[in-house]
């Protein structure tokens, strides 16, 4: 290392703050840039974490923390490691959501790159500005549909970094192997673009040919330098998020978690609920409220799951309800994406409903008439789950799976203490931001979060331990399974997901599913002789000062 003196403190991947000893004060010219003492790894822990126990507000929590990662890495990890429950909303949701609104007023220290429109001639030349010269990993965004809060132009930034941030501290990414990015193709947020603050480049969002043409461009940008790097596409909309995916997802070894992840930890959901009350997938009716990518990623794999258990693919999209704003999607509705057409219904298979309302077949229609038994919402439509939905949904069965997933917070689709008090505590609920437990009748209802956190780190870890040239669907149901077979059902009520604090630990495991489906389906280029549960602990990061 030929860092030395401030230049050494001020670059975050080597620092160690307090903790460098005498020796390394000497060696690299810290005297007198430190204070006397130090201290070891655990100690500046305690410390830091009294400081951020002061805090009261979480957007200056996040701050902190982002400070402390701009500093020093491995304190902030292991920091954040010790403390994953409480920490794990700070950095990724619900708190990154007013981190991204709020980017160009807040801004530090920008981190990551930056691709605008208008340096697209100069693409090369930016990638290679990176701060890491080796790469495993990019978390890219355009910003175009960020959680629940829609466009955000330049601030996207933020996601990728969270995200990054949850591979690291939940499945071992090394964070010195990764990049994040956004694509700042402009932005229709009026709020931003008239912001005088705004930092991203002041146009209305790019759309179209041009649009596409910068995707291919960076694509292709990338994988000259890095062929064999995992691209992760993060919170683009739904008019292009599956059309990228596809496009590129049998040539290259990409990944989008708002389809592939969200789908995979519900369906997880969904399945540890199943074996909790001894059914089956394949007899239940699922209604969706939210018509866009990340519905139809869900739906996609909780048909798969369905045709496992026997059901051909007709029976299985049959049994699936989608709503959009303008009610269930059939054959007959209008502006349709080609992505939604397969799970649209035919006129004859909704004849002899009884409707309230002859001009629109709305929620509660498709819940009383389609016997629903799981609900899923990803609609960012707050509190459509309303009393009258919610109780026609404990008519239809014993047990229903209520999901209202939508982020942040105030945009779910129900309160989980009215579904339980609205089904007299027989609803299964989680929740796609954290809510604390319900006490009902004496009893307490913990409330899963249906964390993608909880798939995507393994996913990463394992399919970088196999090597896989591909992200195979077998290997997110691999995930899928895994991870619902490790949610205890033992008892009446139980949560439908394990908890923060078991992420880690599961994601090891998690990740040998994954690597051992890719080897199974022949995307893993690692040698047959290796043993993938060594490969995975030696990709495993770990926050410890050398």
């Amino acid at each position: 290392m030929q860092l030395s003196g401030k230049q050494l403190l001020e670059n975050s991947k080597f620092n160690k703050d307090t903790a460098f000893t005498l020796e390394d004060r000497d060696k690299y010219k810290l005297h007198g840039l430190l204070p006397a003492r130090v201290e070891t790894l655990a100690e500046q822990v305690l410390r830091h974490y009294a400081q951020y126990q002061e805090l009261t507000d979480n957007l200056q929590k996040s701050i902190f923390l982002n400070a402390l990662h701009d500093r020093n890495e491995i304190l902030f990890y292991k920091l954040v490691g010790e403390h994953l429950a409480e920490m794990l909303p700070i950095i990724y949701t619900p708190t990154v959501g007013d981190v991204v609104r709020k980017y160009s007023l807040e801004l530090r220290r920008p981190r990551g790159l930056f691709i605008s429109y208008e340096d697209r001639d100069k693409m090369e030349a930016i990638l290679e500005n990176r701060v890491n010269d080796d790469l495993d990993m990019i978390v890219v965004t355009d910003s175009s549909a960020i959680l629940g809060i829609g466009d955000q132009g330049v601030g996207g930034i933020a996601i990728s970094i969270g995200k990054l941030m949850v591979y690291t501290a939940v499945g071992g990414i090394n964070p010195h192997r990764v990049l994040p990015m956004v694509l700042d193709v402009g932005t229709d947020n009026e709020e931003q673009l008239n912001d005088p603050n705004y930092l991203g480049w002041r146009h209305k969002r790019l759309r179209g040919q041009e649009y596409d043409d910068f995707i291919e461009q960076f694509v292709r940008t990338v994988r000259k330098h890095f062929p064999d790097l995992l691209l992760h596409w993060e919170d683009f909309d739904k008019n292009n998020s599956l059309k990228i995916l596809n496009k590129y997802r049998s040539e290259m070894f990409t990944f989008n978690d708002d389809i592939q992840g969200t789908g995979g930890v519900t369906v997880a959901c969904v399945l540890a609920g199943m074996r909790g009350i001894g059914a089956k997938l394949s007899e239940q009716n699922v209604v969706f409220l939210g018509g866009g990518s990340s519905a139809v990623g869900i739906a996609e794999q909780i048909a798969s799951a369905m045709e496992e258990e026997g059901l051909t693919n007709a029976q299985a999209r049959n049994q699936i309800w989608m709503l959009n704003s303008k009610g269930l999607m059939t054959e007959k509705s209008e502006r349709l994406n080609e992505f939604q057409m397969p799970f649209t219904h035919q006129i004859s298979q909704v004849t002899g409903w009884e409707l309230r309302d002859k001009s629109k077949i709305d929620l509660y229609d498709v819940v009383k008439n389609s016997k629903a038994t799981v609900l899923i919402g990803v609609s960012t439509s707050a509190g459509a789950f309303n009393e009258e939905i919610v109780k026609e949904m404990a008519k239809n069965c014993a047990r229903p799976i209520i999901l209202p997933l939508s982020n942040p917070s105030s945009k779910a689709e129900g309160q989980p203490e009215d579904i339980i008090k609205w089904t007299d505590g027989k609803a299964m609920v989680a929740t796609g931001s954290p809510f604390a437990p319900v006490i009902y009748n004496g009893n307490t209802y913990p409330i899963a979060q249906c964390n993608n956190a909880l798939v995507f780190p393994a996913l990463g870890l394992g399919a970088m331990a196999a090597r896989a040239n591909r992200m195979t669907d077998g290997m997110i149901r691999a995930a899928s399974d895994c991870l619902s077979q490790h949610v205890d059902t033992d008892s009446e009520i139980f949560a439908l997901l394990p908890s923060i604090a078991e992420f880690p630990a599961l994601s090891f495991v998690i990740a040998l599913a994954v690597a051992e489906k890719a080897r199974a389906e022949g995307v893993a280029t690692v040698a047959n002789d290796v043993d993938l549960t060594q490969a995975i602990r030696a990709n495993f990061w770990v926050a410890a000062y050398e």
